[in-house]
């Protein structure tokens, strides 16, 4: 059985022929089919089929306490939901879990099993948060089995934390913790007694290389809400990013910052990405993007440097690289930059990662700016996605990206020119722009196009 995609062979080779994976094929014994067929099977119970006129139970959510957490998972707790957790190693997936079990325990019952720490070094972390008062129950545990007989009483716990599912293990399988097999096993045995008992259920999740949960791609679709705890290394701010959930929105995402005390919670990530930045400096654009249903600004800065290579290089940090050749395109082709043959580096500030199309027109305003070395106007944003051709299309919420910037002293806006319904009393200056061209004044400063080429290039001061 492969164990990256769970596709089963009759025996052994060095690739998966379904995922491509090398030296992922592991034996496992097969289980045994039932003896007798479903079809002949007697004495069983007829499922209940109701309606959508049906009653329903109210939807009751328990607050965590920390606040970013809650607003990821669409206000807090349902009863039952089942929550993956994952992220890099050390980004500080247990820090949030014990600070969550922590502060939620004042509250309510809470349980957490660690499969990879000892009690004591729960007990120390919970130390270093100031939270080692919290009424928390602790427990040791790797048998799926033991922590059913556990948590399947009529005193179960309102909420359970299992770190991590890759450890654990059901004593009926043959094959080692970790496997297709296993993860799968023990989530659907843990989700099960979830659902009956309406505990509220974390497990953590160990990534692969690519930055994918380990184990079977169906534990995803198991669960009700994937979370992906996200940051870079040399950065102290970390992003909880919701890619799935059933009791709220998607794409929702919490800001926290890591200091020696632990995570702290930052409610205005806006303020904290575009407040160290240089207004003077040249290549640089802030974004008024959104990250679900709060609008959030960032900085993106771009480097633009004559080659000495024969293929210029191009890096990008927290951007689509195949994004940034699609607007090195546009730029070649419909306003005609010659900015291809330079070395080109982007950068989204404060290892933040964006994604939506949205930051098309400030990543060209960067790139325009930082390649005729003029910056543009203080105090500005910039949102647009920016079509093959050239055009500038609208984006939604608009109206919450400009509200948002005017909250933080911007006063210009880049808006698409078909967007400017609606938001004259929010900021101060709005530039409508229908093309990229429409653009390229404000950012490039002393730049005069050839008449024979008709490619935009730098004058000599």
């Amino acid at each position: 059985m492969c164990q990256a995609c769970g596709a089963v062979f009759p025996k052994w080779s060095g690739r998966c022929e379904a995922c491509g994976d090398w030296n992922t094929l592991v034996e496992e014994a097969a289980r045994k089919a039932p003896k007798q067929a479903l079809a002949a099977r007697r004495g069983s119970d007829r499922i209940e089929i109701g309606s959508l006129s049906g009653s329903t139970a109210p939807d009751e959510r328990r607050l965590t306490g920390v606040g970013e957490f809650d607003r990821v998972c669409g206000g807090g707790l349902v009863p039952g939901v089942g929550i993956l957790i994952g992220g890099d190693p050390g980004i500080g997936k247990s820090t949030l879990l014990t600070e969550i079990a922590c502060r939620l325990s004042y509250e309510h019952r809470v349980l957490y099993i660690s499969g990879e720490e000892a009690a004591d070094q729960v007990r120390l972390r919970a130390r270093r948060l100031g939270l080692e008062g919290a009424p928390l129950e602790l427990a040791t545990a790797t048998d799926i089995s033991d922590i059913i007989a556990t948590l399947d009483t009529s005193q179960a716990p309102a909420a359970v934390v299992i770190d991590s599912i890759q450890t654990m293990y059901l004593p009926t399988l043959d094959s080692a913790p970790g496997t297709v097999a296993q993860v799968r096993a023990s989530a659907q045995e843990l989700l099960r007694v979830a659902k009956h008992r309406g505990i509220s259920l974390f497990l953590v999740g160990h990534v692969t290389k690519e930055g994918m949960i380990a184990g079977p791609r169906v534990l995803e679709h198991m669960v009700d809400t994937v979370l992906y705890f996200e940051g870079e290394r040399g950065h102290h701010f970390r992003i909880l990013r919701a890619v799935k959930n059933r009791f709220g929105p998607t794409d929702e995402i919490g800001v926290f910052e890591m200091t020696g005390a632990g995570l702290k919670e930052v409610s205005n990530p806006s303020a904290l990405f575009v407040s160290e930045r240089d207004i003077e400096a040249s290549g640089t654009a802030v974004f008024a993007g959104m990250e679900g249903t709060r609008p959030l600004l960032v900085e993106i800065q771009a480097l633009v440097a004559p080659s000495s290579l024969g293929t210029p290089r191009r890096a990008v940090v927290g951007w689509d690289s195949a994004r940034l050749s699609m607007v090195l395109a546009v730029l070649e082709a419909r306003c005609g930059v010659s900015i291809g043959f330079n070395d080109i580096y982007l950068n989204v500030a404060g290892g933040m990662r964006v994604t939506e199309p949205a930051a098309d027109l400030a990543v060209a305003a960067a790139l325009v700016s930082a390649f005729s070395d003029t910056p543009l106007p203080p105090h500005s944003i910039v949102f647009g996605e920016i079509g093959l051709t050239g055009e500038i299309r609208p984006v939604s919420q608009a109206d919450a990206r400009c509200k948002e910037a005017a909250k933080l002293g911007f006063g210009t806006a880049f808006v698409p020119s078909r967007q400017r319904k609606g938001l004259d009393r929010n900021i101060d200056r709005l530039i409508e722009l229908s093309h990229v061209n429409d653009l390229l004044p404000y950012c490039q400063g002393n730049t005069r196009k050839s008449k024979r080429t008709g490619r935009v290039q730098n004058e000599h001061r």
